[in-house]
């Protein structure tokens, strides 16, 4: 197949086993690097059980620093078919997960389509996106989403160009909110706090970037208001990092509290704000 799935538009050459000339290097088979409980995502998403994660190999943005290096650009992992990843979410379920949660599927949402055809489970579906997505690709699994996790990692084009070559991402980012809010303006909870339904925007606070930050939360709070903030300060430079001096270190106390104090100023309340001891390896889930 010819993949123009995502924003990037590639047109790459993506057979059963390879990729020709695409931004994500994924095959058209699903690579998947992970399956198990995680619980380390938002309270309401982990809970006391743990999220049925599924992390997926590639990206398609594919951010210098990414935490998930060794998946996101290198393609580790394991082939599945798609009977086979029904099976997993039906193993997550019954292991006892809340929800069974999508880590990066954005290249993979059609395979992903056919898999909950073949068994959807009773728990809710997570959509957890870089948001580079498209509302073409958002339109796939619109019918089976209850939880839209969306990163909005960029106001500014020059940073986004500069760190995920990809200088249209604030305004793709903020056509899938757009989406995922129409689709779920409401959060729903169960009696143990679990969200059930609804949209979680994420922003990872990094270096010399506290003013982005702070547009990033104005801009989720004043056009989503019943959605939930989550500031994550999770940052280490990993990856490529090193080739770029002003990211290539962990993020002050000074700059945190200069967006954290903003958030708790605003009087907006439904937010999640990680701590600064968040930025630790042992946070970085096991991929071997």
């Amino acid at each position: 197949m010819n993949c123009n799935l995502c924003p990037r538009k590639c047109n790459a050459k993506r057979t059963a086993d390879c990729n020709i000339g695409g931004f994500c290097k994924s095959p058209e088979n699903v690579v998947i690097s992970r399956a198990d409980l995680h619980f380390w995502e938002e309270p309401s998403i982990s809970g006391k059980n743990g999220s049925g994660t599924v992390f997926f190999s590639g990206c398609s943005l594919g951010c210098v620093y990414c935490q998930n290096f060794e998946i996101s650009h290198k393609i580790s992992g394991k082939t599945v078919s798609i009977t086979q990843l029904a099976e997993i979410f039906k193993n997550l379920e019954e292991k006892g997960a809340h929800n069974i949660n999508f880590v990066t599927p954005e290249h993979y949402i059609p395979k992903i389509k056919e898999a909950l055809e073949i068994y959807r489970p009773d728990i809710p579906i997570v959509l957890n996106s870089s948001g580079y997505i498209n509302e073409n690709q958002m339109e796939i699994l619109k019918d089976y989403i209850d939880i839209y996790l969306l990163d909005f990692k960029y106001m500014s084009g020059n940073r986004a160009k500069k760190y995920s070559f990809a200088e249209d991402y604030p305004e793709i980012a903020k056509g899938a909110l757009d989406f995922a809010y129409r689709s779920q303006s409401e959060c729903v909870f169960d009696s143990n706090g679990l969200m059930k339904k609804g949209v979680i925007v994420r922003h990872m606070l990094m270096p010399l970037a506290t003013n982005e930050a702070i547009s990033v939360f104005d801009y989720v709070t004043e056009n989503y208001p019943n959605a939930y903030f989550s500031m994550m300060s999770q940052y280490l430079p990993h990856g490529k990092a090193e080739k770029y001096p002003e990211i290539n270190r962990r993020v002050t106390k000074r700059e945190y509290e200069k967006v954290v104090n903003h958030i708790l100023e605003s009087g907006f309340e439904n937010c999640y704000i990680q701590e600064r001891t968040s930025a630790d390896d042992k946070y970085i889930p096991d991929f071997r």
